[in-house]
């Protein structure tokens, strides 16, 4: 589970993004992984690159990691990917699985215990979009790198 090394390149206005993508199998301890993976990311982003992250959107993305690749390993057969990526203003954490079924939210039900990550992502989560792959799907979660953006 050895992350592909976050882009060198500036994250400045005239610059691409910087970003790591991580591959996941599924064994035990690659959700703790894939958390520990984004907030070292978020920590090397912020010192090497200059770019602020608050200290809630370092948990927030972290929680959105454990949720997304939580569900994709439970309901996809297959690997798993993990991107994150440092877009403008934003963190994007995007989660590909095999599974082309779409996710659908379920409605409030507070005697049902579990099955409520989605509905966390969605409500954490400045925008959530469901993308449809040649093979399976893509989730992307965007949340904002300061308190109230």
């Amino acid at each position: 589970m050895e992350p592909v090394p976050p882009d060198e390149r500036s994250s400045g206005p005239d610059a691409g993004p910087v970003e790591t993508t991580l591959a996941l199998d599924g064994e035990d301890g690659c959700i703790a992984g894939a958390r520990h993976l984004t907030g070292d990311f978020l920590t090397r982003v912020q010192r090497e690159h200059g770019v602020p992250v608050s200290a809630r959107t370092l948990d927030v993305a972290q929680l959105v990691v454990s949720e997304l690749v939580t569900n994709a390993l439970r309901h996809a057969p297959g690997p798993v990917m993990l991107h994150l990526c440092i877009d403008g203003a934003a963190v994007e954490i995007a989660v590909w699985d095999s599974d082309p079924g779409l996710p659908v939210p379920r409605g409030a039900d507070p005697t049902r215990v579990g099955q409520h990550g989605l509905e966390i992502v969605m409500a954490v989560s400045q925008d959530v979009t469901v993308v449809r792959e040649p093979v399976g799907k893509r989730i992307v979660a965007r949340l904002g790198l300061l308190d109230g953006l």
